[in-house]
């Protein structure tokens, strides 16, 4: 007997920014298992008996292995359950869905995905900007700011990063931010583009902090902070 799976977009943090789906979703699901930036309020939408497993991953703290949340997706829609993987922002961005969803296929576990709002859409909000602009920011991309390592990824496009017409959103990189900052410049990008870093975003607790990518990158050079963030530069950070 099969159950489903359901990959639940719960965006950056405020339960006002779920979809309707993903609260139907998540008001209908027999397990879920979250990420834990955040997930607290949103929880609180999820019927009683539900089991609730914590399978988030932080950066230089103890994390359930991918393999090992694979598998727990796969043993519990095996047993016929509807099953909710809730991920943060936008599933499909920087969430490691790729790997979820090879393990079903490979047991023929049925799934689908529900989009929600990626923490670059909410970040641009709160600010009271938008991501895109006729002729000054004609293009929006998006970038991880660490691999697999915890650095900065080898192969990155830094001139394509370093485009003065578009906007961009660093994910995961605050930690290397200061060594991307620097291949910035060395590719042409000034040293004053505007920047901003969003820390908390749609949360109580949300921190938007206005500068430029120069002295972005020497505030976060060997800072220690765990508040999850999100780094946007170019034309409209300002």
């Amino acid at each position: 007997m099969s159950g489903f799976v359901s990959f639940v977009s719960s965006g950056p943090g405020d339960p006002e920014l779920l979809t309707l789906k993903a609260l139907n979703r998540m008001k209908e699901a027999d397990a879920i298992l979250y990420d834990d930036l955040g997930a607290a309020p949103i929880l609180e939408h999820v019927k009683p008996e539900a089991d609730l497993i914590g399978v988030g991953k932080r950066a230089g703290r103890p994390s359930p292995k991918q393999d090992h949340v694979s598998q727990l997706l796969v043993d519990y829609a095996s047993q016929g359950a509807k099953v909710v993987r809730l991920k943060s922002g936008d599933s499909g961005i920087y969430g490691r869905l790729e790997e979820e969803i090879i393990a079903l296929r490979a047991h023929g576990i049925p799934y689908e995905i529900v989009p929600g709002v990626t923490t670059a859409s909410a970040a641009a909000a709160a600010a009271g900007i938008p991501l895109t602009r006729r002729l000054t920011a004609r293009r929006l991309q998006f970038v991880t700011g660490h691999d697999v390592t915890g650095g900065l990824p080898d192969q990155l496009n830094m001139a394509a990063l370093a485009d003065a017409n578009a906007t961009t959103a660093v994910y995961m990189g605050k930690r290397t931010f200061a060594q991307m900052v620097a291949e910035l410049i060395k590719h042409g990008m000034p040293a004053d583009t505007p920047a901003m870093l969003c820390e908390g975003v749609s949360k109580p607790d949300e921190v938007l902090t206005r500068s430029t990518i120069a002295e972005l990158a020497d505030s976060l050079e060997g800072a220690e902070s765990t508040q999850p963030a999100l780094i946007l530069y170019g034309p409209l950070a300002d």
